[in-house]
């Protein structure tokens, strides 16, 4: 399972990189919100809203970075099917499971993976998954291999299935799916690409 990130684009990019994802095999896309600039806000729902009109039933869409209710309604009511959130808030998980949506929180150590896992999330990310290592992912799964981990933070083709082998169901991957230079000039041929990579590699 790969979630492909995206970060700072408008909404007829985002649409764009969807496609260019979904070509690669790529499923699950978060649109995150800019916590620096609330009135952007309204782009990351649009975005999510326009991804979701497009693709239903061949990609499941939401909004990352959530830290408050708000901005949970805000992908609800953009037709978002799945909440990504940095940090662990029992209670934003609790409604998010209880609205119907997939709840992604994310969590460094134990004590944090198992009280997102305890209020309900449906898989739990691990942040900064890149800088912590597989090792740290395979040690945390020994006591706690009922928990669903994903990697995120770092995570690129070259180290993905050293992550689903240390024992995660998936990873999260932003920059290596966004490249400035290739979605200025319009190559999404090779952000395909870079998705077909991601999912083969994760197939460990």
């Amino acid at each position: 399972m790969i979630v492909a990130i995206i970060r700072g684009y408008g909404p007829d990019t985002c649409l764009r990189l969807a496609e260019a994802y979904c070509l690669g095999g790529i499923d699950t896309v978060e649109v995150t919100f800019d916590q620096r600039d609330p009135l952007r806000w309204k782009d990351t729902a649009a975005a999510i809203r326009a991804i979701k009109d497009r693709f239903s039933g061949a990609m499941k869409v939401g909004a990352g970075t959530v830290l408050t209710e708000e901005q949970l309604q805000m992908c609800e009511d953009a037709g978002g099917e799945l909440m990504v959130t940095p940090n662990v808030d029992t209670a934003l998980i609790r409604r998010c499971v209880a609205d119907g949506l997939v709840a992604m929180p994310g969590a460094m150590t134990p004590s944090e993976a198992v009280e997102a896992f305890q209020a309900g999330a449906h898989y739990v990310k691990i942040f900064p998954a890149g800088a912590l290592g597989p090792g740290y992912v395979k040690a945390l799964r020994a006591p706690l291999p009922h928990i669903p981990f994903l990697a995120v933070g770092g995570i690129g083709p070259d180290n993905v299935a050293d992550f689903i082998k240390a024992g995660c169901v998936g990873a999260g991957v932003g920059g290596n799916l966004t490249n400035p230079e290739w979605i200025q000039a319009g190559a999404w041929d090779k952000i395909t690409a870079v998705a077909k990579t991601l999912t083969e590699n994760a197939k460990v």
